[in-house]
């Protein structure tokens, strides 16, 4: 990690997240501007959350093709001046509700239609052909997608007779037979990339660094699932035999049952886990670092019986371990190292280099002074984050009940005294989280993390997702663009003021 920066600083928040006029966060000019705002803020790293497609619960852990980019992505104002789509016909159509929520409903019902259009009038020029011959994981994704189109949409598992079973011949004739939807999808990708490319060279021009997340697993409606079932654990039917999730913990009281089918590990060891070793490279080349989601499972994964409806009696099991980081030492990887761990993981995770993850409010929740999540005493392996995308947001912590509340400033007045950082006693939601983020810039932390929701002071309507939940409040929250140009220039001046306070610059 030193090969990319030391002592930093950065802000998390997904693409979906910025404002835009069309419904969703995209790769336009809002996320330029973004850039120039972490610039000015002198913020090193932007971190997203993984940019794949999204199907059921619109979760981006819970992605149809794991090496896909969501075609929500692509800006539309770009493809209008491409000459793609005229600005009447995008201006027409609604995209959403509210412009603090993602409608995702609304986006299946009309985003597709759009980008149909720019792809009728798109020039099938010599790089997008020598696309379609040369880059086999993305048109993957496509010809998966066309199957879905013709099957409506429907799983895998309930496609038609003559699709339920991949072949290479099938894939030939699929390709053949459904030319133009297979290279509209192959165009979806190829435009998202582009996109994407050219925000990550202006990024990393103006001195950010792009973050990538890794989930562990792929959902079981996947390409993966479908095409390369012999690396899941599924019966002769081709149904999981258990899924995956966490046992009770802080966050969910059942646990959660994410539902994703679990890895063949077995079968992927006798081939050297490459399949898996591939999809992290691919991912390493894409983004300056990347977060490997549930690195937990790597060492042991919780396997919960598939018929069963809630987390609570599932077991652990043994995954590849260090095995499969033996050619990935040097990599820009953080590990997600959250929740129940084990000596096994414990000598798995010291074993490699790679940075870990604390959340300061769960480090303030218990009167242990020494204990290892207290900011006092987090070390410069760990990136500290204030919140993440699945826990509560720094405000939220003035709705504890008494008790936890009590316990909870006594142990904030003692980090504020231990790392000289004014305290004080009386707390609104402002005060609270510039506290707590001029504790995380203090500390000795290799990476001080904000999401953007604690900078706006939002409380639990800001949340980015409640574990084991399906809501449409879950991944929608979107920044409100009047919002953010009355705010942005105050949070850019307090972030610059502590990143070069606290030596982050």
């Amino acid at each position: 990690m030193s090969k990319l920066f030391n002592r930093t600083s950065g802000i998390l928040m997904h693409i979906s997240s910025l404002p835009s006029n069309y419904g969703i966060g995209a790769f336009g000019q809002s996320a330029y501007e973004f850039v120039d705002f972490l610039k000015k803020s002198k913020v090193k790293i932007w971190q997203i959350l993984p940019l794949n497609l999204t199907s059921f619960g619109d979760s981006p852990y819970q992605t149809p093709a794991s090496y896909s980019f969501n075609y929500y992505f692509i800006d539309l104002d770009i493809l209008i001046n491409k000459g793609l789509l005229e600005k009447e016909e995008v201006e027409s159509i609604k995209f959403y509700e509210d412009e603090g929520r993602v409608d995702y409903g609304l986006l299946y019902a009309n985003r597709i239609k759009v980008l149909e259009l720019a792809f009728s009038r798109f020039n099938k020029t010599k790089k997008f052909k020598d696309f379609l011959k040369n880059n086999k994981k993305l048109t993957d994704v496509a010809f998966f997608l066309t199957l879905k189109r013709i099957n409506g949409f429907k799983a895998w598992k309930d496609f038609d007779k003559k699709y339920v079973n991949y072949s290479e011949k099938l894939e030939i004739e699929v390709k053949k037979q459904f030319k133009n939807i297979y290279e509209f999808y192959c165009w979806t990708q190829f435009e998202a990339l582009n996109q994407r490319t050219k925000l990550k060279k202006y990024a990393n021009k103006n001195g950010v660094l792009l973050m990538g997340d890794i989930p562990f697993y792929v959902g079981y409606d996947s390409l993966e699932c479908y095409k390369y079932s012999k690396y899941f654990n599924l019966d002769k039917d081709k149904n999981p035999i258990d899924v995956a999730g966490c046992p009770p913990d802080f966050f969910s009281k059942s646990g959660q049952l994410w539902g994703n089918p679990i890895y063949n590990w077995k079968r992927l060891k006798k081939e050297n886990y490459s399949w898996i070793i591939e999809k992290i490279k691919y991912n390493l080349e894409i983004y300056d670092l990347v977060r490997l989601d549930h690195f937990r499972g790597y060492s042991r994964y919780y396997s919960i019986p598939s018929k069963d409806k809630t987390a609570e009696f599932g077991t652990w099991k043994k995954g590849p371990g260090i095995d499969l980081f033996n050619n990935l030492r040097n990599e820009a990887i953080i590990a997600e190292d959250l929740g129940s761990l084990d000596d096994d993981f414990i000598q798995m995770f010291n074993s490699l280099p790679y940075p870990g993850m604390k959340i300061i409010p769960e480090g303030l929740m218990h009167n242990n002074f020494d204990d290892d999540w207290r900011i006092h005493n987090v070390s410069s392996r760990y990136f500290l984050y204030t919140s993440t995308h699945d826990s509560p947001l720094v405000a939220e912590n003035l709705e504890l009940n008494e008790e936890q509340r009590n316990v909870f400033f006594k142990s904030l007045s003692e980090e504020c005294s231990a790392l000289n950082v004014p305290f004080i006693s009386v707390l609104d939601a402002k005060h609270l989280v510039d506290t707590i983020v001029e504790l995380n810039f203090s500390s000795n932390s290799l990476c001080s993390m904000v999401t953007m929701q604690d900078l706006l002071y939002l409380g639990k309507d800001g949340r980015m997702n409640l574990p084991s939940s399906i809501s449409t409040s879950n991944w929608s929250w979107r920044i409100k663009k009047d919002e953010f140009l009355i705010k942005k220039e105050d949070i850019s001046r307090s972030l610059k003021r502590l990143n070069i306070k606290y030596n982050r610059a």
